[in-house]
């Protein structure tokens, strides 16, 4: 029987921090960052053999796991990688392992709740990228949003609880967007699909071409919102800038290296192959969104003096390099975007 690799990356750092809640007395902090730290370091050790293992002959998902979960409606735990999902694995758990220990010297006050949460975050980021059934994939993209809300909220700047709120309600406007396009494709895989319900994207991704246009457009539209809302694209970029800047050092590390990816992975793994003609359709539109954040992003990160709004706005520009090559719609374009996204999740965690 083979081990189940991706299931244990993916749930590690929850167990560890369910050790840390439950074992843990507040005092101990030095115990409780070797504790994090050691869970992180495991976390990245098993992720090299899923990198190293990963065969780039092989078409399709490598290391599937796949479960029932809630057969009633068509829920499964279903993960697997592929080329694109195996290398932002390996950049969270490296991600991961760098914000725990930047954190030591960062962070002196509720130090147990503070890794708890760090762990909790990391374990949301991990399941988006593996996810195979769209259910599962929303569940971890919401468990995201709570930890990284505290992350800024409470061990954030002098204007944390501003930037934590405003981070809050765009990313679940977003979201709720996002759950109606799911919905969507959800009940109409029973009228032109397989004729059942289900939220598995390997069968979703035959019935995508098969939807009428005019729905795609609507659902499409929702896709754009909630991740667009992510990446985040020009106009939907306010809420970053904010939030970089109030995050502690760990959280900005973690939100310009590994968050925004999951708004660019969503496009690449469900928006484009599940919808293709609305993708088509919305091409020089997102061209034209991607070219202004390009440009409004690099000029006004330009003029700035503090960092972290430096690496803020110069992410909106680097990310519109990412969207043109998501939506140039080929092979070349989407091996350059997620080129891009990789060099941009070391570049910017390293600054």
């Amino acid at each position: 029987m083979n081990m189940p690799l991706l299931t244990l990356i993916t749930f590690l750092p929850v167990l560890g921090a369910v050790i840390v809640m439950l074992f843990f007395q507040r005092e101990r902090t030095g115990a409780i960052k070797a504790f994090a730290t050691g869970v992180a370091a495991v976390d990245f050790l098993l992720s090299v053999p899923l990198w190293t293992r990963f065969d780039t002959a092989q078409a399709g998902f490598q290391f599937v796991e796949k479960a029932a979960w809630i057969p009633s409606i068509g829920v499964s735990y279903f993960v697997g990688v592929d080329g694109i999902s195996v290398l932002l694995v390996l950049l969270t758990t490296l991600t991961m392992l760098v914000s725990v220990v930047c954190s030591f010297s960062a962070i002196h006050e509720r130090e147990k709740e503070y890794y708890v949460c760090l762990l909790l975050l990391g374990t949301g980021m991990l399941g988006t990228f593996i996810a195979l059934d769209l259910f599962l994939f929303y569940v971890f993209f919401e468990i995201t949003l709570v930890p990284m809300y505290f992350l800024i909220g409470i061990w954030g700047g002098p204007r944390k609880l501003y930037a934590a709120i405003k981070f809050f309600l765009y990313t679940l406007f977003g979201s709720v967007l996002m759950l109606l396009g799911i919905l969507a494709l959800y009940f109409v895989n029973v009228k032109v699909g397989t004729g059942r319900l289900t939220f598995d994207i390997v069968e979703l991704y035959a019935v995508g071409p098969k939807i009428p246009l005019s729905l795609q457009v609507w659902i499409f539209l929702a896709f754009f919102i909630g991740f667009a809302i992510k990446v985040p694209m020009f106009p939907f970029h306010t809420w970053l800038p904010d939030a970089h800047v109030e995050a502690p050092t760990a959280g900005s590390v973690i939100l310009a290296g590994i968050l925004l990816k999951m708004g660019t992975y969503g496009f690449v793994r469900f928006a484009l192959p599940l919808l293709p003609q609305a993708s088509q359709v919305f091409v020089p539109f997102m061209v034209l969104l991607s070219i202004i954040g390009i440009i409004y992003g690099a000029l006004v990160a330009m003029a700035q003096t503090d960092v972290k709004k430096l690496v803020a706005y110069s992410s909106v520009s680097h990310l519109g390099f990412v969207m043109l090559g998501v939506f140039a719609l080929n092979e070349q374009g989407v091996l350059g975007a997620q080129l891009q996204m990789i060099n941009h999740g070391i570049s910017t965690g390293a600054l």
